[in-house]
């Protein structure tokens, strides 16, 4: 049973981390252009990739709205005069389960989406989201000031 507890445990530390290291293009980057042509996507390719963002969306608009109504619920109870300690607590616990069910939900389309994908294809893809995000991180000012 511990065993088994240690291997969730690393299963979604693993997937935490690789989702935060994955920014996919915003909207439906399988319809552009420059990627269909980079990736070599088949029209099949581009439909499936379609089919699993149309099975998610809606659910993914109603997690990003709980998420959404959890933070102003908390920075409403944060801005009240007299702080309720416990209320705090509770809305912060939905915010935090509201941000792991929107998680969970863009890991598992994701998941799907790579699904689609060849290794090669999927391969060719990180590589440059990676190159992307290096260039952005590069063009991020300094944030630490000198003494």
């Amino acid at each position: 049973m511990t065993k088994k507890i240690a291997l969730a445990a690393l299963l979604m530390l693993v997937a935490s981390a690789a989702l935060a290291q994955i920014n996919l293009p915003p909207g439906k980057w399988w319809r552009r252009a420059e990627v269909i042509n980079f990736l070599s996507l088949s029209t099949d390719q581009q439909d499936r990739l379609e089919n699993v963002f149309s099975n998610s969306a809606a659910e993914l608009i109603d997690l990003r709205g709980e998420v959404e109504k959890q933070s102003i619920a908390l920075r409403a109870a944060l801005d009240r005069p007299q702080l309720d300690r416990e209320q705090v607590q509770r809305i912060a616990q939905r915010l935090n389960d509201a941000r792991g069910r929107l998680f969970q939900r863009e890991l598992m389309m994701l998941v799907d989406m790579r699904g689609v994908l060849t290794d090669a294809q999927w391969s060719r893809m990180r590589a440059q989201l990676d190159r992307i995000g290096e260039d952005r991180q590069m063009q991020r000012p300094n944030m630490r000031r000198k003494p």
